[in-house]
């Protein structure tokens, strides 16, 4: 991977970390404690506790993706940054470019 590769890849992990950071503030709005006092309905009130078990299992996805994004952004410039972690081979342009925190190949991955 080349230089201007590497600062292309650079400054999209950027916006994906920026992008994971506001998500993640908004998750954590809602997951909020569903307040008991509130005056709904029985079956309201289940559909508002699926929303936020749904929504804390997001939250847990993104903050996932922005330690992995943060971490690739810590590794560019390592001389075998964008190699698999199982094969060696160079991970594919198309996939980093997709998936930045990606550290297999698609063939390694698909395993």
């Amino acid at each position: 991977m080349d230089k201007e590769q590497r600062d292309i890849l650079r400054k999209k992990i950027h916006s994906l970390i920026e992008r994971e950071e506001d998500k993640i503030q908004d998750l954590k709005k809602l997951t909020q404690p569903i307040s008991p006092e509130n005056a709904i309905g029985r079956i309201s009130r289940m559909d508002a506790i699926n929303n936020k078990s749904v929504n804390e299992a997001a939250l847990r996805a993104s903050e996932s993706k922005l330690k992995k994004l943060n971490y690739a952004l810590t590794q560019i410039d390592e001389d075998n940054f964008g190699n698999c972690a199982s094969c060696g081979l160079e991970i594919q342009e198309g996939r980093l470019l997709l998936m930045p925190e990606s550290n297999k190949c698609i063939r390694c991955a698909a395993r």
